[in-house]
């Protein structure tokens, strides 16, 4: 029970923290969204308005830093995020959920199948060390190194440029009308496809190389042996014993993964014009529309924070000893 507690108190110490600075540091950046807001209505706003619509937007120019600072705080326990600059009159979290389905359903998807493929190809690399099975890592080793949105520029002209196979950008098919039928969701996967797959091959290599030399280590340990020694099958020692061992340092890697995947692949939504959560945030960062800034910030921050407290259950699920030492 001490054990959670204390997590528990580090994460809140880590909420506050990260929610502060995402106040800050926004108003250190250069600009004033206000008047870009202005320039950009030209014709339609008064000047004289300015004041009014800095108080409408949160960034009284009025009122001190820590004004600010308190107003902050009250408006997200009320649960608002604001008003976004940029795409006035939305809020904030009406941009925000209609940004996030399609970074869950690409990045969200495409995480989990590189988890499951990398860890799995790792293991019966890592436990058939020595053969052929030891000639992949070179690729590995080379996807994990390259740029990954350098990868799907690659990506794009061999299979949108070269050979018209995928689409190379959006999400959908212009001029369709979202709903649930076969027309809309056939055009989601044909756009969603290219990407993910680039998503996959730039990530997949890491969980390779991870769990194949976690593997390596753990079979040399006493309870493989003993496991061998009883006559067990390979398949069973190999998945029953390595892997279920090796797998605990991955558990932490893919919390984290699961976590940024409410951020996206900032830079690979943008390659491919993605309308996702990274896609807006960049146009949030260009606009310095600080709501929706702050906004998608908190969001990333809050889901990386629960993605490390879903880690440490699962630390102590699958592995006896830290319920012990709690």
């Amino acid at each position: 029970m001490k054990y959670f507690l204390r997590r528990i108190v580090f994460y809140v110490i880590t909420a506050w923290a990260a929610i502060t600075i995402n106040f800050f540091i926004p108003r250190m950046m250069d600009g004033d969204p206000v008047s870009s807001f202005i320039n950009k209505n030209q014709g339609r706003i008064s000047s004289e308005a300015r004041e009014s619509l800095y108080v409408l937007f949160g960034l009284d120019s009025g009122a001190s830093l820590w004004e600010q600072y308190v107003d902050y705080w009250k408006m997200l326990f009320s649960g608002d995020l604001g008003l976004s600059i940029m795409l006035f009159p939305s809020t904030v979290s009406e941009v925000i959920a209609q940004a996030l389905p399609w970074t869950i359903g690409l990045v969200g998807i495409a995480t989990v199948i590189s988890f499951l493929l990398g860890s799995f190809l790792g293991v019966v690399i890592g436990w058939r060390r020595g053969s052929w099975a030891d000639g992949l890592l070179p690729i590995t080793t080379f996807f994990s190194s390259v740029p990954y949105f350098w990868l799907g520029l690659v990506a794009i002209m061999l299979f949108s440029v070269t050979w018209s196979v995928f689409p190379s950008s959006g999400a959908y098919q212009p001029g369709l009308v979202p709903g649930w039928n076969w027309e809309f969701i056939s055009s989601v996967i044909e756009h969603g496809t290219l990407p993910a797959i680039t998503i996959v091959l730039s990530s997949v290599a890491g969980w390779i190389l991870g769990m194949r030399n976690m593997t390596v280590t753990v079979t040399s340990e006493d309870y493989v042996t003993v496991a061998q020694a009883k006559g067990l099958s390979e398949r069973r020692v190999m998945f029953g014993y390595a892997a279920r061992n090796a797998i605990l340092p991955q558990v932490s890697g893919f919390a984290l993964s699961l976590g940024f995947i409410v951020s996206g692949t900032l830079v690979m939504e943008k390659v491919f014009s993605y309308q996702g959560v990274g896609f807006t945030l960049l146009q949030a960062i260009g606009a310095h529309d600080y709501p929706l800034m702050q906004g998608i910030f908190l969001m990333i921050t809050l889901s990386v924070l629960v993605a490390n407290i879903l880690a440490d259950l699962a630390y102590v699920v699958l592995d006896p000893r830290t319920r012990q030492e709690g």
